[in-house]
């Protein structure tokens, strides 16, 4: 009995995940549940049914991220001068160079940008990749800007550099005037940098202080008293991106060295369909192939082996979708890889299950026998191949990273698939008494025993 519970909360379970994925994996669609209204007629004894208005809207707005290859955007090289740095520290410079620009564009909005670092000879490039951006005149300004924020003091009708910079700043945000509604910046300074500033205010009281960014003026408000505590304000002119695109230079740090933009493509998102296409027809064709051959070789486990495939890649899309994974060309390579391992799975289970049905042994005890002789191989293979997984996504690059998250996904869900799923269905299949057909299983008697 317990048994039997079991069986029937694994396939609880299954539709709990099934039916959701199902309509997360749909193509975009609205639905509108209307409100009902029940009027009665004072007249007559009738009962007008009606609709007023929407009870509950049910949108499926979730969407595939699709790297550059795919769906197109932009790629920008640049070459940084480093003639004022060391040889022996020009590689951390590039390296810290490489960070400032993947903070900045991740802050901009940019999903998954591929940052890289070449050396050709004696020049150092670094190349952007940016996908689903096709204007790259604002997101090429934030990627060149130093952010070079100083505060300077007016003296001999002009202003001065003093000793607070940006290196002083802690943080910096984009606040709305609560009376104008104006966008501010709102910074903060680290510890050393309030010193500075509580300082510098106190010798300035009555007079303007200069906030230069990039050697520009941007705001000079007077100082009224000293200011303690280290917060302080940038205000001006400012429409919202402009101060948005402001506080993520002023976050991000100042570059370590200069950036020249030496090349500007935009790779036009066609390109990026005609691969979808022609990756989708592949992996069709293959599933169609492998689908085939499970059910002509295994006949009723091949059935449910596809019926298994089917249920791996109904979460599997579900799962892209809503953790936003940013599939490309390396991604799909990944999800067909980890189609053959869930079957791959499949067959070690399958030819377990056989030889237990060879030694005479019913279909529900063939089962239970087979899922535990082939669990050591099927999980010694994922670890190994989890690992390998793990080492791409630690020491790559962001599409090898993509490539790995994939097929780190892809393995648990053939897993949960196989242990959860197909066990389910093989079992469902048992209580129906099949084992007595050995035709249906491609088992052949072995001699003095019954199949």
């Amino acid at each position: 009995m317990k048994k039997k519970k079991r069986i029937w909360l694994r396939l609880f379970v299954i539709l709990v995940l099934l039916i959701p994925a199902i309509l997360v994996d749909l193509p975009n669609f609205k639905v509108e549940i209307p409100k009902p209204t029940v009027k009665t007629d004072k007249n007559a004894p009738y009962v007008h049914l009606g609709v007023s208005g929407t009870l509950y809207t049910i949108n499926n707005d979730v969407n595939l991220k699709r790297g550059l290859d795919l769906q197109g955007g932009s790629r920008l090289v640049y070459v940084a001068d480093l003639s004022k740095i060391a040889d022996e520290d020009k590689v951390n410079a590039m390296d810290s160079l490489k960070r400032v620009i993947e903070n900045r564009i991740n802050a901009f909005g940019v999903a998954e940008p591929l940052v890289q670092t070449t050396k050709s000879g004696n020049e150092y490039r670094l190349a952007v990749e940016m996908p689903g951006l096709q204007n790259t005149s604002e997101a090429m300004n934030l990627i060149g800007k130093t952010a070079k924020l100083e505060f300077k003091e007016y003296a001999n009708e002009g202003f001065v550099a003093t000793d607070l910079t940006g290196k002083d700043l802690k943080r910096a945000d984009v606040v709305f005037d609560q009376n104008t509604g104006d966008p501010y910046i709102s910074i903060e300074f680290n510890s050393e940098g309030a010193k500075k500033f509580e300082a510098l205010t106190g010798r300035n009281v009555g007079k303007p202080l200069g906030i230069s960014l990039d050697n520009e003026i941007i705001s000079a408000p007077n100082v009224n008293e000293k200011i303690a505590g280290g917060n302080a304000q940038i205000t001006g002119q400012f429409e919202f991106e402009e101060a948005r695109a402001l506080a993520v230079q002023l976050n991000a740090g100042a570059l370590p060295a200069p950036i020249s933009l030496i090349e500007q493509k935009t790779i036009e998102a066609t390109l990026g369909q005609e691969a979808v296409n022609k990756s989708l027809v592949a992996g069709i064709i293959g599933i169609i192939v492998v689908s085939l051959f499970m059910i002509i070789y295994y006949r009723l486990l091949g059935v449910i082996a596809v019926i298994g495939l089917a249920v791996y890649l109904i979460l599997s899309l579900s799962v892209f979708k809503i953790i936003g994974v940013t599939i490309t060309m390396g991604g799909i390579a990944a999800f067909i890889l980890d189609i053959g391992m869930s079957m791959e799975t499949d067959v070690l289970v399958f030819e377990r299950i056989r030889e237990e049905l060879r030694q005479g042994r019913n279909l529900i005890v063939a089962i239970r026998v087979g899922f535990q002789k082939a669990w050591p191989s099927i999980r010694d293979a994922n670890f190994v191949s989890l690992v390998i997984a793990a080492i791409l996504y630690w020491r790559g690059q962001s599409n090898i990273r993509g490539f790995a998250l994939v097929l780190a996904i892809g393995i648990f869900i053939g897993l949960f698939t196989t242990l959860v799923g197909t066990r389910t269905f093989l079992e469902l299949a048992a209580k129906r008494n099949f084992s007595r057909n050995a035709w249906l299983f491609r088992v052949e008697k072995e001699e003095g025993q019954k199949v």
